[in-house]
């Protein structure tokens, strides 16, 4: 356990909650947690995770925009959920991703999990898509990630992050059911020509 899983735990447990409660501070946190982990990722060679950091850190930055600037007459971002038609390419995007990142894996890297980590690393590229576009179905896509992260990150003796993982799996059913309640229901066709 090093300082850097600490510090990943920490910022890590803090943002998550952040979500759950739909506070806007969760970018800023998040961004914070991604430094903490490329760091760690590396040094244990989950390359692909590593890699996902940073592009964690991009889509925090756009979401935390989208959030702040989104939605209707721009008060943000509203809690729905995806149509069938982009829920079908979020799920074709992980399929897509997981495979380019595996062959990338396989192929430039010493990696003993390239299977894993590429699935992880695509549950959570269009998880964090849809979290940042407030899709209610990004808590789906994370805990599906979650429930392979816990035993990957065992299997690298990360066993604080591992926990992490586990404590993240259940907010992520807490952050599933405050969302729901939450949701912002679909405009009529007359609200929707109003607004």
């Amino acid at each position: 356990m090093t300082w850097t899983e600490i510090a990943g735990f920490v910022t890590g447990a803090v943002c998550v909650w952040l979500v759950v409660i739909r506070n806007i501070w969760n970018f800023p946190v998040g961004i914070a947690n991604n430094l903490f982990f490329i760091w760690l990722f590396v040094n244990a060679g989950l390359y692909a995770d590593a890699a996902l950091q940073l592009v964690y850190i991009a889509l925090g930055l756009l979401g935390w925009y989208w959030w702040i600037k989104g939605g209707a007459q721009h008060t943000g971002v509203v809690i729905a959920e995806p149509t069938m038609a982009q829920l079908l390419v979020c799920v074709v995007s992980v399929g897509v991703i997981t495979a380019a990142i595996q062959f990338g894996l396989h192929r430039w890297t010493n990696s003993t999990v390239a299977g894993w980590d590429a699935l992880t690393t695509g549950l959570s590229l269009v998880a964090q898509f849809m979290l940042s576009r407030k899709w209610i179905a990004n808590w789906w896509f994370w805990i599906a990630a979650d429930v392979v992260y816990i035993p990957l990150y065992a299997y690298k003796n990360l066993w604080l992050t591992a926990v992490l993982y586990g404590i993240f799996l259940v907010m992520c059913v807490i952050g599933l059911a405050q969302w729901r309640a939450a949701r912002t229901p679909p405009q009529t066709g007359a609200e929707a020509a109003a607004s």
